[in-house]
């Protein structure tokens, strides 16, 4: 492991190790937009989750475009969650050796990373709480217990959304709420795509459309009722599947699963749709989830109607941003409402709303507190 770590050491004094669930290459979301923004100021490690191979270990280390080092164990197959464990804990150490940093940030996006970074020592431990992943389907039995932990152990708490804040707020001394936030410029390019890919253009229209993770948090039946009540639309479905199987996807000659896009094409498909959806269940999954895509959806000039998730009622649907649906029925006679209705007043106000939403500003709120609390760390030394 030592020799393939080697050789991707930066002279950047101050590191960022971020330890995420999510993979760096998997959807392109709140993780990513955040890490590559750290990576002006920190050299940033993101500690995917192993990968199991035939052989020895070892680890892979690609550099992103945008200056992050994504770090992948690779971890022979069959070892027990002891082994696991020992063998992260011993490449974190063998990485940390090399890099030597003068400043350490651990960055936390799930707690159970603890089992092998227990004994990491940084000048400021950040936990980004952006789901309530105990609620999620598959959620490890011991995850809020060491979420327990995470939470005593962190300088600063961030959460995703209002609804994950007003549960979160008494469980740390310095809790923010910092919801997600849109990268405004490149979704308002869909406003201006002409060609669209090819895989949609033989669509015909209307055309109502989801992008994102397809997973126990999305209320098939209502996706197979809309198409069912309005063949005549076609519904373009987005997203990589997880955690549920295919084949329980919902058949239909409108509706049209195309599978996970890149991040970079996602406004050439939005460009060619009337309205975008989101049916979310309504239930513990999402009880506390601020969907990126809203302000995406937005950016990108697509009416959209939501079921009535907490973080999407308010503020989208209180101020008639996000038209607001329980089911089906509800969907349809808002898509018909939305595809009547002149766009020009609603996108003014939507475009003044997303404004102030940058994630520029997320992450430039985020490394100010990060930066207090260093600051706190110093006079608190400078006491004793």
């Amino acid at each position: 492991m030592a020799q393939s770590v080697a050789g991707t050491i930066s002279d950047c004094s101050a590191h960022l190790f971020c330890f995420s669930h999510l993979r760096w290459n998997f959807v392109y979301q709140r993780p990513q937009h955040l890490m590559s923004r750290a990576a002006r100021a920190y050299t940033v490690w993101f500690f995917e989750e192993p990968e199991f191979i035939d052989g020895d270990g070892d680890v892979r280390i690609e550099m992103q475009e945008c200056g992050v080092r994504v770090v992948t164990p690779l971890l022979p197959k069959g070892l027990d969650t002891d082994r696991i464990n020992d063998s992260l804990r011993m490449l974190l150490a063998v990485l940390l050796s090399k890099v030597q940093p003068r400043r350490l940030v651990a960055w936390y996006y799930t707690p159970l990373a603890l089992q092998f970074a227990d004994e990491l020592m940084p000048d400021c431990c950040v936990y980004d709480n952006m789901d309530e992943l105990s609620s999620f389907a598959g959620a490890p039995p011991g995850l809020l217990d060491y979420e327990d932990r995470l939470l005593a152990k962190c300088d600063v708490v961030y959460v995703g959304g209002h609804s994950l804040y007003a549960a979160k707020k008494d469980r740390h001394h310095d809790i923010h709420v910092f919801p997600s936030s849109v990268d405004a410029s490149h979704f308002q390019a869909a406003r201006a795509v002409v060609a669209e890919p090819a895989d949609q253009a033989a669509i015909p229209g209307p055309r109502l459309g989801f992008f994102g993770v397809i997973d126990e948090r999305m209320d098939l039946g209502v996706v197979a009722r809309m198409a069912e009540l309005r063949p005549q639309w076609h519904f373009v479905m987005i997203g990589p599947t997880a955690k549920i199987d295919e084949a329980a996807l919902p058949r239909a000659p409108n509706i049209h699963w195309l599978g996970c896009k890149p991040y970079v094409d996602l406004p050439r498909y939005l460009a060619g749709w009337d309205v975008g959806v989101m049916p979310f269940a309504i239930n513990e999954a999402t009880r506390f989830i601020s969907p990126t895509k809203t302000p995406e959806f937005l950016a990108a000039g697509i009416p959209v109607i939501s079921t009535p998730i907490a973080d999407v009622v308010q503020p989208y649907g209180a101020a008639g941003h996000v038209a607001i649906a329980s089911d089906a029925e509800g969907f349809v006679a808002r898509a018909e409402e939305l595809m009547a209705r002149p766009r020009e007043p609603w996108l003014a106000a939507v475009d003044k709303h997303i404004a102030a939403m940058s994630w520029d500003e997320t992450w430039n709120g985020m490394q100010q507190r990060m930066e207090m609390v260093a600051a706190n760390h110093i006079r608190e030394a400078q006491r004793v």
